[in-house]
């Protein structure tokens, strides 16, 4: 089993910066991929970034391309966000989870997600 919680959220202006950590618990972590989810009010969860088990390989959402970097580091369990230039759009809860395999954009492929932290951008 894997547990994950997300931390960095935040109220932030438009154009500022904000890195989202996500730490897992358990010693499977590395043999996941890690995906980045948002939720806007009213909305339905999107994907945003995924990162392969040995952070070789990344995919993003094209609306993030560009501004949002993800990446992690095994020996401690973590998974980043890295988010530039944001904008009033971006603001949603972003959830971390954790994939064995299927299709990185599909919410119904993972099987383990985090509690959300909240991402306000301000214009």
């Amino acid at each position: 089993q894997v547990q994950l919680v997300e931390s960095g959220g935040g109220l932030v202006q438009a154009g500022g910066s904000l890195r989202l950590s996500c730490a897992a618990s358990g010693p499977t972590f590395s043999s996941y991929a890690m995906g980045w989810f948002r939720q806007a009010l009213g909305k339905e969860r999107e994907f945003v970034a995924a990162i392969s088990s040995g952070g070789t390989m990344t995919q993003y959402a094209d609306s993030v391309k560009g501004r949002f970097a993800v990446s992690r580091d095994n020996a401690k369990n973590t998974v980043y966000l890295q988010m530039n230039s944001l904008k009033p759009e971006d603001t949603a809860v972003y959830y971390c989870a954790a994939i064995r395999s299927g299709d990185w954009s599909q919410e119904w492929a993972y099987d383990h997600w985090g509690q959300g932290t909240q991402v306000t951008v301000s214009s």
